[in-house]
């Protein structure tokens, strides 16, 4: 678009305007500190709106004791306080819901920052404001700049007060408007000592610390800055969604323009004293324009140079692409408002003048309001000397488009030469004129203009008259000769910056290719480690070079991943990539710090701090298109390398609360099923020792029978619990031999056949079976846990039934009882350890029956130590009952089914 013509709207702008269509409008009274009169003015406001007629709600408002605040709430509706049971204590907090289902025009919230009780929707207030704008509601709200999360270390160094409370930057900066409250710091400490603030004690604590007149003074500066950087922060988002062409000088903004000469650094560092003087925002900018070629190493190394300058000294940096400079400038100058143009000033002719070449001379014609600032340049810097480039080498590649361009002119001779006595000049000339376009087509314009004057020679020489001669016949022929140069020139140089563009395309498309490719490696991996090597080769084959990335262990850094040929780093390497460690700024090669070392180390900055370093070792012919893929890469991999230990403290966290959990239920199984046992066997023992020869036999008998039943079920237990650490700690050893399952049914029922009491067990085992590959002891005790949990949670005079039979792979085993079954929600929890299945008969029946919730887990636990499966199913029949399968593969599959 040219300066001339009428500015569009900026699409983003009116996609995000678009986007807060049917929100609500946000409103914040902002101020430097408590008691300056933001909830009394905000209150104020909402009287003067109910009066015209508006729906005006108090959703929640702290008056902390101030009559004259709560003075104001008199007849405006305040929605009642939601409790919150909290440490036994009721919390009165805001009701959000209530708030959303009264839906009111206008809703007034104090204390955007508050932070919420436990227990609510939202753990900040200022997320509840945000819930009521997405239903369209509007809200005023109240906030002090100290609670501003940027502003959190700078307040906490100026009052020595660490803020708890905080809301994001963002937050306020999505505000639709502003009002600052403001008050001189004599005025709010008069308001203090009158006690309109605090109680007496409180104010006169706050007036010795954080009420000093210094510190005062500092917030207030604060909220004035913050107010006008959001206010022209708006200023410019209804510039852009208006297409409002700046600047409006409403506040300064520095824009400074650097290339690859000698002049960036310094005009980079002139930008920087022009933001000090003006106490304005700068940016530093860049412009690659794709019909130019690109200006060598030397020129790239000055601009990726002068950016990383620019950074340090806290401007922003941009690079844009455009073929036409001035306006790739302006249009960026324009849409953001820029005042202050800084631009360096070479000593252009008349011709580059007025041919409209000079850039100087072009941003005063175009401007339209911004202020220019020429640095002219000077004397190379002190100690900078220029790096030395050797002259490019020409190759056999550089000359190829000179020699197809000979072949071209060559072949258009022969080819005019056989035709010459059929054809007229004009004639033969198209032949010359399409070898000068082939050429420009395929090498752009120097092999052109070489076709051109190849072929004006030729075609003059051979076939105009006077032929062989260089003497030029006809004042027509010169036109001729103009159109081949003409033709050469046009061809040449689209062609040219077509290539250009096609390769700058390309570039971008491999850079947007290597960040997606490193995208899903980082995220498929699943440990720090394997995200670090990721990195690391993804960095290296950006580089051309290699790569390393390290790690803090034990306050250390170590090498944990890099290119192969890399194995540790030098002692100055190590320094350098401490120093970005440590410092959170790059070293090494190309930075102040240690560049005499041949790598480059960036702190690998997550969203919550450093997550290690990344160094890189350039190969040379890297440009500045390499240099800001691998800083991307980087900042992909600091996420990733964050997100990794946030997994990995994650499962870590998980299996502690496991741990605890386990140890929890082991403690309790412990004190319960040891405990219980040893109490019957302690009191029958005692009773036979203290009254035994007076007892009747049968009661001694049934005593001493009550003490062989403990104590074989504190035997159970005891195998259970070692049972257990077998399978925990992997020193389960298994035996595979044939095994016929029939007998090892038959086995575990004998073992358990005097516990069955009244309960009825049936087998249905077939009269032929395929023998398996199994542990005979495993599989028996497995099974013996089984039916052991059928006859716990069985009913006395119930069925329990044992089947084998065989499918085409496996062997069956299914055992089912008839108990209360097992609710769908916990079937899939059944196996797992000290569960166990409450009923409400439990305390009426003691648990006697009950084990520690542990022989489902180790019958599992067994089966697949042996290459076997196990589920459970129920209810069976009528809501009621619980059938445990066990399978076992077969060796060799079989064509029959027996059941």
């Amino acid at each position: 678009m040219s300066p001339d013509e009428p500015s569009r709207p900026d699409p983003d702008a009116l996609l995000a305007e678009a986007r807060r269509q049917g929100r609500g409008r946000l409103k914040v009274y902002l101020g430097m500190a408590p008691g300056v009169g933001k909830t009394y003015e905000m209150l104020s406001a909402g009287r003067r709106r109910r009066d015209e007629g508006a729906d005006v709600v108090v959703g929640v408002v702290e008056t902390h004791g101030r009559k004259d605040t709560e003075a104001l709430t008199e007849g405006l509706e305040v929605l009642a306080r939601h409790p919150i049971e909290y440490r036994g204590r009721t919390l009165m907090e805001f009701d959000l819901d209530a708030a959303l289902a009264r839906k009111p025009k206008l809703l007034l919230v104090d204390e955007y920052a508050h932070s919420n009780a436990p227990g609510s929707r939202h753990p900040k207030r200022w997320q509840d404001v945000e819930e009521l704008l997405a239903a369209g509601i509007d809200v005023w709200t109240t906030l002090n700049v100290q609670h501003l999360e940027s502003l959190v270390d700078v307040v906490w160094k100026i009052t020595g007060v660490r803020v708890r409370e905080t809301v994001p930057d963002s937050a306020l900066s999505a505000a639709d408007e502003i009002e600052l409250v403001d008050l001189t710091p004599e005025e709010l400490r008069e308001r203090l000592h009158a006690g309109k603030v605090y109680v007496p004690e409180t104010a006169r604590l706050a007036s010795d610390n954080f009420f000093k007149p210094e510190n005062l003074t500092a917030l207030r500066e604060m909220a004035l800055r913050r107010a006008a950087q959001t206010v022209d922060d708006q200023l410019v988002g209804v510039m852009r969604r208006q297409g409002i062409e700046g600047p409006w000088a409403a506040g300064e903004r520095i824009l400074v323009l650097v290339a690859g000469d000698a002049m960036a650094g310094s005009l980079v560092r002139a930008g920087r004293r022009l933001a000090d003087l003006m106490d304005a925002p700068w940016t530093v900018t860049h412009v690659e324009r794709p019909n130019r070629p690109a200006g060598g190493i030397l020129g790239a190394r000055r601009v990726t140079e002068a950016l990383k300058l620019a950074e340090q000294l806290g401007a922003a940096t941009v690079v844009l692409t455009g073929d036409d400079l001035p306006a790739a400038v302006l249009g960026y100058a324009k849409r953001n408002n820029v005042t202050q143009i800084v631009i360096g000033k070479a000593k252009d002719s008349r011709w580059r003048i007025l041919a409209g070449r000079s850039l100087a001379y072009a941003l005063m014609r175009q401007s339209g309001g911004a202020a220019l600032h020429f640095v002219s340049g000077g004397a190379p810097e002190a100690g900078a000397p220029e790096p030395a480039v050797a002259p490019p080498r020409r190759g056999l590649g550089d000359w190829r488009g000179y020699l197809v361009a000979l072949g071209l002119v060559a072949l258009a001779n022969g080819f005019a030469f056989a035709i010459d006595r059929f054809s007229t000049g004009a004639d033969l000339a198209m032949i010359f004129l399409a070898s000068v376009l082939v050429g420009g087509l395929l090498y752009g314009l120097r092999p052109a203009l070489a076709a051109a004057g190849l072929a004006i020679l030729t075609y003059n020489f051979f076939f105009l008259a006077p032929r062989f001669s260089l003497q030029i016949g006809h004042p027509g022929d010169v036109l001729t000769f103009a159109i081949f140069f003409a033709v050469a020139a046009a061809t040449g140089w689209l062609t040219g910056r077509v290539r250009d563009q096609a390769r700058l395309s390309a570039q971008r498309a491999a850079a947007v290719t290597a960040l997606l490719a490193a995208s899903r490696r980082l995220s498929a991996a699943s440990t720090q480690d394997e995200t670090a090597q990721a990195l690391a080769d993804q960095a290296g084959a950006a580089s051309g070079g290699r790569a390393v990335v390290l790690l803090p262990h034990e306050g250390e850094l170590v090498q944990v991943a890099g290119a192969p040929a890399v194995a540790l780093l030098t002692t100055g390497a190590m320094a350098a990539a401490r120093w970005a460690w440590e410092k959170g700024e790059a070293a090494g090669a190309g930075t102040g710090t240690l560049p005499q070392v041949g790598w480059t180390f960036w702190p690998l900055l997550g969203l919550r701090g450093r997550a290690g370093v990344a160094g890189v070792e350039f190969n040379e012919r890297a440009g500045p298109d390499d240099e800001r893929l691998v800083a991307a890469l980087l900042d992909q991999g600091a996420v990733a390398l964050e997100r990794a230990e946030l997994a990995a403290a994650t499962v870590e966290n998980e299996a502690l609360r496991r741990s605890d959990k386990l140890r929890a239920a082991l403690l309790n199984s412990i004190s319960h099923d040891l405990r219980t046992p040893l109490s019957t066997v302690m009191g029958s023992a005692t009773t036979l020792i203290d009254y035994g020869k007076t007892l009747k036999p049968e009661v001694r008998s049934d005593l001493l029978l009550s003490i062989r039943e403990e104590a074989e079920r504190l035997n159970r237990y005891v195998g259970d619990l070692l049972d257990m650490t077998r399978l925990e700690g992997g020193a389960l050893k298994t035996r595979s031999e044939w095994t016929d399952v029939r007998d090892v049914l038959g086995a575990a029922i004998d073992r358990v056949s005097r516990r069955l009491e009244h309960r009825v067990l049936s087998r249905d085992f077939p009269p032929e079976l395929t023998s398996v590959q199994a542990d005979p002891g495993l599989l028996e005790q497995a099974i013996v846990n089984i039916l052991e949990n059928a006859v716990a949670y069985s009913p006395d005079a119930s069925r329990i039934e044992v089947a084998a039979y065989e499918d085409r792979s496996n062997v069956v085993i299914s055992i089912e009882d008839e108990g209360p079954g097992i609710p769908q929600a916990e079937i899939e929890q059944v196996f797992e350890k000290f569960r166990r299945l409450e009923e409400p008969s439990d305390r009426a029946r003691g648990e006697r029956n009950k084990g520690a919730g542990l022989g489902l887990s180790i019958a599992k636990g067994f089966v697949e130590a042996m290459g076997g499966r196990i589920a459970a199913a129920s209810p069976i029949l009528a809501g009621r009952g619980t059938r445990i399968l066990i399978s076992l593969p077969k060796a060799t599959p079989t064509h029959h089914m027996l059941l």
